[in-house]
This record gives structure tokens, sequence and C-alpha cells, in this order.
């Protein structure tokens, strides 16, 4: 409703295949020699020529076989400089790996050994909870309270002790104040939350991020409590902006706002499309959804402008569609042009 995830439409061929280029790029990483620190910067990637960022101010793992790298090597090879150097925009930053329902396990073990071998941070969005999204274009989720759990713990075991940070359930929290997830789910959807916070907090080397709306959607008084029941004091913080379009400043307002009522949690931003801040044209109820004319925001940090902002991140993946709305394809596919006009967007 306030921005489409679309990663739940991810099939099980797209997930195997994220895998599976995980593996591969670990195995490559591998046979660059142990404590051989630049080769572990340079990424076995789609062709794209994809490193990864000083790991100093940005911790996060670059995927070098993601949607963007593929689109960037067959411009490449087509001679399309100009639209390569844009698209490159958008493959050369870490973005969030949003875990799947099948296979789980295997998914986040992929990743963050990946990751671990490129010696960064793997970003993990876990976006399952049943009756996910209202029944929108990003619908769906577990089938019910048994299988999240699951899910959960299969995220859990494929992380282990490497180093990851798990952005949990975007707009699950918002859609219970908002009046969208029906009154009888509640106490299970807060029940289940609690205990992936705890799950997950629990790892060695994770950290775990509540996600709490944005700044456009009404006022922190309005979700403290909620977040407080839906485990916020065990996690590291909340995350905010998640595949939304309001600007950093607008964020980080609403952020500290939020912050002073759960304790001074840390929180971080996607910062993914919000270079132009929110579409105020058309309809009002769709302006979320793949709106013209929005760019790309602040590349991924740690080195951000105000101390209770732990980062700067691009959760959502900028070129996949928020839905079958404004000519795009379903939630969560790749969309080439509407990739090319958000890396144009910043000049």
């Amino acid at each position: 409703m306030y921005g489409s995830r679309g990663a739940g439409t991810m099939s099980t061929r797209r997930a195997s295949a994220a895998v599976l280029g995980a593996a591969l790029l670990l195995a490559g990483c591998s046979s660059s020699g142990d404590g051989d620190d630049e080769g572990k910067d340079k990424a076995r990637d789609a062709g794209a020529g994809i490193t990864q960022q000083p790991k100093e101010a940005d911790p996060f793992w670059v995927n070098p076989d993601g949607n963007a790298a593929r689109q960037l090597a067959e411009l490449q090879e087509s001679g399309e400089k100009d639209q390569a150097e844009r698209i490159r925009k958008i493959a050369q930053q870490p973005t969030g790996e949003w875990i799947s329902p099948e296979n789980p396990e295997e998914q986040a073990r992929g990743f963050t050994e990946a990751a671990e071998e490129a010696g960064r941070t793997a970003l993990l969005v876990l976006y399952n909870i049943p009756h996910r999204d209202c029944g929108q274009y990003s619908g769906g989720g577990a089938a019910d309270g048994n299988a999240y759990r699951d899910f959960v713990d299969g995220v859990a075991k494929g992380i282990g002790d490497r180093s990851a940070t798990v952005i949990l359930e975007p707009d699950a929290v918002l859609h219970l104040v908002d009046g969208c997830t029906p009154e009888q789910f509640h106490e299970e959807r807060y029940d289940l939350l609690e205990g992936a916070v705890a799950k997950l907090s629990a790892l060695e080397n994770t950290k775990v991020y509540l996600d709490a709306g944005n700044a456009g959607w009404g006022h922190p008084d309005q979700i403290f409590e909620p977040l407080k029941r839906a485990g916020i004091d065990q996690a590291d913080g909340f995350s905010v902006n998640v595949s939304n379009f309001y600007t950093t400043e607008d964020s980080i307002a609403y952020g500290k706002q939020l912050s002073a009522k759960v304790g001074g949690k840390h929180f971080v931003i996607d910062t993914s499309r919000n270079g132009n801040g929110p579409y105020t044209e058309g309809d009002p109820g769709e302006r979320w959804c793949n709106p013209p004319g929005r760019a790309l925001g602040e590349t991924p940090t740690t080195k951000t402008a105000d101390p209770l902002v732990d980062a700067y991140l691009w959760v959502k993946r900028p070129g996949e569609s928020d839905g079958e709305c404004k000519g795009g394809p379903k939630a969560g596919e790749w969309w080439p042009e509407y990739a090319l006009k958000l890396a144009e967007g910043t000049g």
C-alpha cells in the first residue's frame, strides 16, 4: 500500500539462480588465495567489472551477479556506453537481498558466505509475514504462523555466525496501525515479529532493524507502542522509507522523532530511489507505485548526516518494479527502462 515490495513474486528458479550466483562467487573468490585482500575486492561478476565499495564507508556486499550487473554487461557488449555507465551507478552499489520462501537457509548461507569471502556484510531483507501487503501487488507471505517460524529458523541457520544486517518485514507493523491488516491477525503478527527479532538478534554477528514505515504515512506517536509490542527493544533499531521515495532529510526527522519514543534506538534509511523525493501527481493511492521522474538517492554508506542514523542503505533494488502499474511488470521483476530512468535522474 505504501510501497509494494515484490520479493514474494520471486520464483523458485530465480531464487535458486541467486544462490547459485553467490556460490559461484564464493568459489571464484576462494581461488584467488587466502589473505589476498585485493582479490577479495575484485568480484567474479556477470562481465560488468563490478568491485566492492571501500569498506570503511560502505561495509555492505555488492552482488556482482545481480540484475543491474547483468544489464550493464549486456549494454557494454552492445556498445551502448552511455547507458552502461548510467546502469553502473546501480550495479556498483550494495542492495538488499530479499529472501524468498523457497530454501531460505540455502539463500541466507549463499549470500552471507559470498559476502564473508569478500570481507563484507550481507544485507538481507525478510518479507514473508502472513497476510502480507493487505492482498495488494505484493500480497502473500507465509501460509501460517508455523510456516513463518520455519522460514525465520531457516534464515538464522543459513546466516550462522557470519556478518549480516537484516531488515525485518517492511510495512508489517505499519499495516497493523493503519487498519490495512484485519484485526484478527494482529496478535499473531506481533508474536511472529517478536519471535523473529529474538531469533535473529541472538546471532553473534547479525544486526536486526524492524521496519517502522516512512515519513509520509502518519506520526511516530501512532507506531511507537506497536513497535515495542513487536520487539523493538531487542532489535538493533528500525528501518524507514523502505521501497519509498521520501527525502533523506524528511526520513531523518521522522526517524529521530520515533527514536525518542523507543529508547533512543538507532535507525537506517532506504535511500535507493529518493533522490527527487516523493511523486505528488496522479492517483494519491498509487503515487508510490513506479512513479515517473524519480532518481537514485544517496549511495549506501555508514557515514551519515546524523549519529542516530546507522546507515543509508539501498534496501529496495533500484530497477525492480513496484507492481503492474504505470506500465510496469509484476512486483519484484527487473524493469530495464525504469532502471535507466532512475539512473538518469542523478544527472
